[in-house]
């Protein structure tokens, strides 16, 4: 008798099935990245990278499952000088022109609260890819969100640039490289 009624209660769609996970792509006219690393020890120079690109799924259900994806465009990064930019694109740091991508892939996330959390994922940048972790600041608490609401996050993280093989001018520019990601997600 009870499996007649339960085959009934799925054939109706009347048993509680998984929320769909809603995607989201990032909106590149919003959203920005910025790279600031100590300069002679007494100063920071921030690089610029305009128009990210991206995609986003999140499981109302699964918080902890995230799919996130910023990529940059090394080749676009402004910096505060022409001698500054110059280098930043040439083969001691970015070597954009053997490596014109930037990429963060995010794959766990964990509240930390309604509107913090960290994202674990993987950089790549010069063609190194290493683990790097997220703080993330939501806007507004992300569960919250209706399927046509955008997500506005703010991310930071610090890496050593020498990790990706950015090893020039150890004197003169910082290891550490704290890197913030500006980011508005829409509804697909």
């Amino acid at each position: 008798m009870t499996r007649p009624i339960l085959l009934q209660l799925l054939a109706m769609g009347l048993m509680g099935a998984a929320p769909a996970p809603q995607s989201y792509r990032l909106d590149e006219a919003r959203s920005s990245v910025a790279a600031r690393v100590a300069f002679f020890g007494l100063a920071s120079k921030t690089a610029h990278f305009p128009r990210p690109s991206g995609r986003a799924e999140l499981s109302p259900d699964r918080p902890d499952m995230i799919g996130l994806v910023v990529d940059i465009d090394a080749r676009a990064l402004t910096a505060p000088d022409p001698v500054t930019l110059s280098r930043l694109r040439g083969p001691a740091f970015f070597d954009v022109e053997h490596h014109p991508r930037v990429r963060f892939a995010g794959s766990r996330m964990t509240m930390t609260s309604p509107v913090t959390a960290t994202i674990a994922g993987e950089l790549t940048a010069k063609g190194v890819t290493r683990p790097v972790t997220l703080q993330v600041t939501f806007a507004q608490p992300p569960g919250k969100a209706g399927p046509q609401d955008p997500i506005h996050l703010t991310g930071h993280a610090t890496i050593n640039r020498r990790d990706f093989g950015m090893t020039a001018w150890p004197l003169i520019v910082g290891r550490m490289v704290k890197i913030t990601i500006d980011g508005w997600l829409l509804p697909d």
